[in-house]
């Protein structure tokens, strides 16, 4: 595969996936303590990659779950927020100071802060009550934060006694990270065309629901715009017909992200109505690829962590295509803003 260490990419989701399991312990002991709520408070691309698990929760749990943006929170205040909530806050340099203002909002407010960071060290993890750290980088960051908050939720509903198959699903996941690198492989003569469909049109309709909408989302917004300087418009599938679909034309590219969860049929209407219009509509099914020793129960939990280990292959070769590295930025962390 190219410009693919899998050396590298298994210890890195093998981390994750033992972060997940060693988070029952913490929840465990903060529910004992009177656990009240869970705030997920990321900053940009790592708190959207928090959406999954905070759904999972408020579809399923007793305890109450939110996501809010790290800095609007902050500005504007919660009186929800304090003993008793638990504050999860992603960040994979630990340095980002949106990150960093709401953590110390939050233990200000009374509540616990729990850092998931890429590096201990970092200014975040010291400001943090309980720190998990998975060293990785942008190109693996998504499905290790994507697996570690599935862990957090599942801990959740097992200690609520809502998840008789947590033990399946967590055996399930220590056999993901190599079931993810067949899947690569399998997609990596795809992932160059997608890639040169990409390269070839400055403007990208990206489109997913459930978990995938996520993954549409970070996608489009964190790698495509940010890291290739490609304009998108990401847009959840139900919502693609009340407003989006009027910018749809012959030649203007439609991107799909299915999965095998419940929500498949949004992104299946998506994809009757978009080719009777546009000639580049681009489906990328998660369904279609096999994930062996992965039950479907757990399947139906990862769509968006398997889309993004393959949209990883796309990004591989969008920037040798395009002669631009995934690290070029003219203006993020290069200026003060």
């Amino acid at each position: 595969m190219l410009n693919f260490d899998e050396t590298r990419y298994l210890r890195i989701q093998d981390a994750a996936v033992a972060v997940a399991e060693r988070l029952g312990e913490t929840v465990h002991t903060l529910r004992a303590d009177g656990l009240r709520n869970v705030y997920f408070l990321g900053a940009g691309g790592a708190g959207v990659l928090m959406i999954p698990a905070v759904q999972l929760l408020q579809r399923r749990a007793q305890v109450e779950a939110y996501l809010e943006n790290a800095a609007e929170i902050v500005t504007v205040g919660s009186e929800r927020l304090g003993t008793g909530s638990l504050a999860v806050v992603p960040s994979l340099s630990g340095t980002t100071a949106e990150a960093l203002a709401v953590a110390r909002y939050a233990k200000e407010c009374g509540g616990t802060v729990l850092a998931l960071v890429g590096d201990a060290s970092a200014p975040l993890a010291d400001v943090a009550d309980i720190v998990f750290e998975v060293p990785a980088a942008d190109d693996t960051s998504s499905e290790s934060f994507y697996v570690q908050s599935l862990g957090l939720a599942l801990s959740i509903l097992r200690d609520e006694g809502r998840c008789a198959e947590y033990d399946h699903i967590i055996a399930d996941l220590r056999r993901l990270p190599q079931a993810l690198v067949a899947a690569k492989e399998a997609f990596e003569p795809m992932a160059r065309r997608v890639a040169e469909t990409i390269a070839a049109d400055g403007y990208h309709i990206i489109t997913g629901a459930g978990p995938l909408w996520t993954q549409a989302w970070y996608y489009g917004t964190c790698i495509l715009e940010e890291m290739q300087w490609i304009r998108t418009r990401p847009i959840h599938a139900s919502d693609f017909f009340h407003g989006t679909l009027e910018l749809v034309e012959k030649n203007v590219s439609v991107i799909v992200l299915a999965g095998p969860d419940a929500t498949r049929p949004l992104a299946e209407r998506v994809l009757a109505w978009a080719p009777t219009v546009s000639d580049a509509v681009t489906l990328l099914d998660v369904a279609a690829f096999e994930l062996p020793g992965v039950s479907p129960t757990t399947r139906d939990l990862i769509p968006h962590v398997v889309a993004a280990a393959l949209l990883e292959r796309v990004s591989a070769h969008l920037e040798v295509i395009r002669d631009h590295p995934l690290t070029t930025r003219r203006y993020y962390r290069r200026l003060a803003y």
